[in-house]
């Protein structure tokens, strides 16, 4: 569930002129109005000290990791192969075990065995910025997001949008200021967090760069509701970064694995956006031969069939 030090929990956007005759009208004409100008908009709120402090600390962190040859925008290549029995392990750790479990304090970091996990309804992604997002920033964002949906509904065969509001997949970039405020929104939109959960989203440390909640009802396996934050301090690779990921770990991979390769499910921070294997292990949790609720006994046959097609190596 970790990866590029993200979180997932997953639980259970007519005149017309006519012409004649008469003599032209030489009578004088009101001068015309000037266009009313543009309303001003409201200059972004200053941020916080910490927030300036984040804004520098991720800006060193992503020179650093690329000054290593990391945060590879590539997908892989011929120094990342894979085999289909490669695919069908990374599949079974990233798709099945969870890394964290809730308790009464909230998440706890403990590897667990878990259910397959996605998403049977349509998925609506609806995008939230905070104020201190710049309207370009904004602009952009939404274009790469909305690009990215229809990459990952292609992928999956599974309807995934972006609305402008009332959708079930919220993605949230804030500051951290805003992201502070957010607890009484996300107690709203989910109310079946609990404080201390409410908190894991409101309180992170520097460490976590974004993070993902998505839930299911009651003891279903089926994902109703998710809700993502990304941290607007990002400078732009990191930022994409984690839409990257949140998005697709909100999907159902829950899980990271240090073996997992090329995969941004990965802790090792060397690939920044989805990868080739990554787009793969998306196409095998929206197979139809899959259920939601499988266990990983149950899943690894059906697992290994669709990778070996998948790979070239039989159906699919």
């Amino acid at each position: 569930m970790m990866g590029k030090n993200s979180r997932l929990a997953a639980f259970g956007l007519a005149a017309m002129l006519a012409a004649c005759s008469a003599a032209p009208d030489i009578s004088p004409r009101p001068a015309p109005r000037p266009a009313p100008a543009a309303p001003d908009l409201a200059p972004p709120p200053t941020p916080s000290p910490e927030s300036e402090a984040l804004t520098a600390y991720y800006a060193q962190i992503q020179a650093d990791l690329l000054s290593q040859g990391l945060l590879r925008t590539d997908g892989g290549g011929a120094d990342t192969p894979f085999t289909d029995t490669m695919l069908t392990e990374n599949f079974i750790r990233v798709a099945l075990f969870d890394e964290y479990t809730r308790s009464p304090a909230g998440l706890v970091a403990h590897e667990t065995q878990s259910r397959l996990r996605r998403w049977m309804v349509p998925v609506r992604v609806d995008v939230t910025f905070g104020p201190s997002v710049p309207p370009e920033k904004q602009a952009t964002d939404r274009a790469r997001i909305r690009s990215y949906l229809a990459r990952l509904a292609a992928l999956t065969g599974h309807p995934i949008s972006m609305v402008e509001s009332g959708g079930n997949f919220h993605v949230q970039v804030v500051n951290e200021d805003e992201r502070r405020a957010l607890g009484p929104l996300i107690a709203r939109t989910l109310p079946d967090l609990s404080p201390s959960e409410i908190g894991g989203l409101t309180n992170l440390p520097r460490s976590t760069y974004c993070i993902v909640y998505a839930l299911s009802q009651g003891s279903a396996s089926s994902y109703s509701a998710a809700f993502a934050v990304i941290r607007a301090e990002h400078p732009d690779l990191l930022r994409l970064s984690c839409i990257h990921e949140e998005i697709a770990q909100g999907l159902g991979l829950a899980n990271d694995s240090p073996l997992a390769r090329p995969s941004i499910f990965n802790d090792d921070e060397e690939f920044a956006l989805l990868t080739r294997q990554d787009e793969l292990m998306l196409r095998i949790l929206y197979n139809p031969r899959l259920r939601p609720g499988m266990t990983a006994i149950e899943a690894r046959p059906i697992v290994r069939e669709i990778a070996a097609g998948l790979m070239g190596g039989g159906p699919s």
